[in-house]
């Protein structure tokens, strides 16, 4: 009886073990959260996202509807200004500004992985992701062929990537601006009629700011901040 007491003690012990190595095996490989899709948070947010912005469009007689979208970020001031025009042919209007919620790095370009700079350049962006860890996050496409020329002349190799703007108030490199406000520069990304807009970041803005920082670890600073003030003057 007593054996028999043992046997069926252990079988239960090897059943509760088998079933926790189950669960962990499963939550390695596979969220237990459901995936978003990039149509379904535009239904979860853009009802929120139109009513919070429908004043700004007005103001700048745009429909919200029918714009293109571009956005500039400083990094001294820690801003992200997001911009608006009709089309091409129009001028480019402000929409609204955001606050950086975190900060990494120094004045300066990205140069290697892991060096915790936020790039400086002229990028588009690359694709949105609805299912990022820092809420919701647009993928910046750095690096860009500028960047890659630079680094071969001196003889860089590992550049690093995943440059995001996201949510929540950390980063390493990218340029967070809190849940709410990445909620609603995501629903404009998704509705914009140019899908591969441009996005500027800046050391500083050139427009009120007009002297160039000197980078030490590099040759070429004139060079780049030179085509980021040229490119910021269609946004004056």
């Amino acid at each position: 009886m007593k054996l028999k007491l043992i046997y069926l003690l252990l079988l239960i012990v090897l059943f509760l073990v088998l079933y926790v190595l189950r669960n962990q095996i499963i939550g390695l490989f596979f969220s237990s959260e459901e995936k978003q899709t990039i149509e379904s948070i535009v239904e979860k947010y853009n009802p929120k996202v139109k009513a919070s912005l429908q004043n700004n469009f007005a103001k700048n007689n745009i429909d919200s509807t029918d714009f293109e979208m571009g956005i500039l970020a400083f990094k001294k001031e820690q801003i992200l200004e997001l911009y608006i025009r009709k089309n091409e042919t129009d001028n480019w209007k402000m929409l609204k500004k955001y606050p950086f919620t975190a900060f990494s790095g120094k004045i300066g370009p990205k140069l290697k992985n892991g060096d915790k700079q936020i790039p400086e350049g002229i990028y588009q962006m690359e694709y949105l992701n609805p299912n990022s860890k820092y809420h919701l996050s647009i993928k910046v496409n750095y690096p860009n062929t500028f960047d890659e020329e630079k680094a071969k002349l001196d003889g860089r190799t590992d550049l690093g990537g995943d440059i995001m703007i996201h949510g929540k108030s950390v980063t390493i490199g990218c340029i967070p601006v809190g849940d709410k406000n990445i909620e609603e520069i995501f629903i404009l990304a998704t509705k914009t009629k140019n899908k591969h807009f441009p996005i500027i970041i800046a050391p500083q803005d050139f427009r009120t700011n007009k002297t160039f920082p000197e980078i030490e670890a590099i040759s070429w600073e004139k060079d780049l901040y030179e085509n980021i003030a040229k490119e910021l003057t269609n946004f004056e």
